[in-house]
């Protein structure tokens, strides 16, 4: 679409943006925040709303049949299915909003190939529309995926929470083990894992090992920048170039060099992340199996139970109140029901969200991490039958349980790669997790390159360019060959 239809098109869906009531801005944020959060949103409501009360929390999960019939449940809202307790026209906006935006993206979308790499950057879009990670979360992700035993597992939590907001652990290893009741060697085996993690230069203990970290990872362990930040820091930070030179038995040009070399390091990696919320993470959803049937249970142990007040229909009904004190008090009974409406909107979305994750995802659910398909949230949008800001919201923030461990919602959506055959479809995190596998079990006297790498990934069907597989295998903090290879 182009020209002024276009321009006008768009106009309008920014002023549907723009007129949004507060009652649907609210409702966004009611579908965007974790479970754990959602209590306080809605403990605000209930200071602000005379009409809505709590009911008891009785301890027990909402399932999926629970969440359908909770706003018919709980509301308390017979009699008052009048006109001001009719929402369809504020859900007809949010379902009008995505479908606009579902017209303007397919429209500016053309006919262009969809590469992996495009979905890696609309994945990237949709993650950013709603939250940033932080490197704590970052982190622990990545420490999933590690194949360590319970004490370092443990440990590894406790470095993680250690950290400074550089990436830099705050305590020695034998400080940490002493605090927190752990064997020294498995704190001295999780802070090495912690050193191969993304970013590069995370698990330092100070910012001169942070910048040799990364100097290693780029195959340039043994150059003069890395023999200048390991014996001359001190006079690095003066930059007293012609000691430098001096001591290094280096020319200043190339002195000069090796500093512009470290300009260009991240001397603190945890700062490109969201500042850590140091909050515990709560599974918003458990997905288990029972016998041969996998169930799906939404976690609504910190959502109140609310329903309009009875208090407030007896009074309207007895018609002892003023015109002003009865439009008030309906439209708050109106506010309260349309939260009562959206947080089960809400409940329904993201189960019905999870129901199509484990659809695609069978395999991980039953096999682990080694079986995850490529998924998009367009894929997901599609079958739900919203759009990808929505699923996106739906997802920010939340968690799932699973056999195999605790996910964010967002790590089950990765671009992948189809097999030659056509017969399966590999994600990307599963490509990486070959790869990892695949230089855990090499020789180490002849590491792989990574155009070795390549081929035996094409034996298993996976075609997949050598720059790639550097790519993953400097995500996965792995050094190249040249830089694995030992010496007996």
């Amino acid at each position: 679409m182009s020209g002024p239809g276009f321009s006008h098109d768009l106009r309008q869906r920014q002023t549907h943006s723009l007129v949004l009531a507060p009652q649907l801005r609210h409702s966004l944020k009611i579908l965007q925040v974790a479970a754990l959060d959602l209590r306080s949103v809605i403990q605000e409501e209930l200071q602000n709303n005379p009409t809505l009360e709590e009911l008891p929390m009785d301890g027990v999960s909402i399932d999926k049949e629970t969440s359908d019939s909770a706003a018919d449940n709980d509301t308390g809202g017979e009699g008052e299915r009048g006109e001001e307790m009719d929402f369809s026209k504020e859900f007809e906006i949010l379902t009008k909003l995505d479908n606009d935006w579902r017209d303007h993206l397919a429209s500016a979308g053309g006919s262009q190939p969809f590469t992996s790499e495009d979905a890696e950057k609309r994945q990237h879009f949709f993650d950013s529309l709603v939250t940033e990670t932080s490197l704590q979360e970052h982190l622990m992700r990545q420490a999933e995926l590690v194949d360590a035993p319970p004490p370092v597992f443990t440990a590894l939590g406790t470095l993680v929470g250690s950290l400074d907001d550089r990436g830099f652990l705050t305590q020695t290893p034998s400080d940490l083990a002493l605090q927190a009741g752990l064997p020294l060697d498995a704190v001295q085996e999780a802070v090495r894992l912690l050193k191969t993690f993304e970013p590069t230069g995370i698990g330092a203990q100070n910012l001169g090992e942070c910048l040799l970290l990364q100097l290693q990872a780029k195959g340039r362990g043994d150059s003069l920048t890395a023999r200048i930040v390991r014996d001359h820091f001190q006079l690095l930070t003066r930059r007293r170039i012609p000691d430098i030179a001096r001591k290094a038995g280096a020319a200043m040009d190339d002195v000069q060099a090796a500093i512009e070399e470290i300009g260009t390091l991240d001397p603190a990696p945890g700062r490109r992340f969201a500042e850590d919320s140091n909050r515990v993470v709560v599974p918003d959803v458990t997905v288990e199996k029972d016998g041969d049937v996998w169930k799906i249970h939404l976690n609504s142990d910190y959502i109140p139970r609310l329903r309009i007040s009875s208090t407030y229909r007896e009074m309207i009904a007895r018609g002892t109140l003023s015109r002003t004190e009865r439009d008030y008090l309906r439209e708050r009974m109106r506010s309260g029901k349309f939260l009562i409406n959206s947080i089960a909107q809400r409940q329904q979305t993201i189960e019905r969200i999870t129901r199509e994750i484990l659809n695609v995802q069978g395999e991980f659910f039953e096999h682990g991490v080694s079986k995850l398909r490529p998924l998009t949230m367009t894929q997901i949008a599609d079958a739900v039958g919203v759009h990808e800001t929505t699923v996106s919201r739906a997802i920010a923030n939340k968690y799932l349980k699973t056999p195999h461990g605790v996910f964010d919602f967002k790590y089950f959506f990765t671009p992948g790669y189809q097999s030659d055959s056509g017969a399966a479809a590999v994600s990307n995190t599963s490509v990486k997790e070959m790869i990892g596998e695949l230089i855990a079990a090499e020789d180490r006297s002849h590491p792989l390159s990574d155009q070795e790498i390549v081929a035996k990934l094409l034996a298993r069907s996976i075609t997949i360019a050598r720059r790639t597989v550097a790519k993953y295998r400097e995500e996965l903090g792995l050094l190249p060959s040249n830089l694995r290879r030992e010496y007996s």
